[in-house]
């Protein structure tokens, strides 16, 4: 049985997370209001407007990601990125003080039901699946 202590040996595992996270974050739009007049990249954002973050495009970035659209949790092997939006190249909880309240939870339940399901599961590959 898998257990809550066993989780920070389950390295691939925690990259696997990841780059699912990546490529389909929970929360792909994540909606905000300015606070004070802006410039981001020569566009002007005046105070009180609302924007959207597309969580969905940043983990589909292309000047920080490479084969975007490869489903590649080895791209994490070497990478500091976490998923808590602390370098805003990977934010599938949104990031800061208006962040998912629960991101702690949802990580350690995600990794545990899926470390439980591989340990006790006897999974083969099917001989309909698909190939790229």
């Amino acid at each position: 049985m898998v257990e809550e202590s066993d989780l920070s040996n389950l390295k691939y595992l925690e990259m696997v997370m990841k780059e699912s996270l990546r490529m389909h974050p929970p929360v792909p739009l994540i909606p905000r209001e300015c606070i004070q007049d802006c410039n981001i990249n020569g566009y002007h954002i005046p105070k009180k407007s609302r924007i959207v973050i597309n969580a969905w495009a940043i983990g589909r970035d292309p000047s920080t990601w490479v084969d975007l659209y490869k489903f590649d949790p080895e791209r994490f092997l070497e990478s500091e990125v976490d998923v808590k939006g602390r370098d805003f190249e990977l934010i599938p909880f949104g990031s800061g003080r208006r962040g998912c309240v629960g991101i702690q939870l949802a990580l350690v339940v995600v990794r545990l039901v899926v470390a439980q399901l591989l340990h006790c599961l006897d999974l083969k590959p099917s001989r309909w699946y698909v190939t790229t």
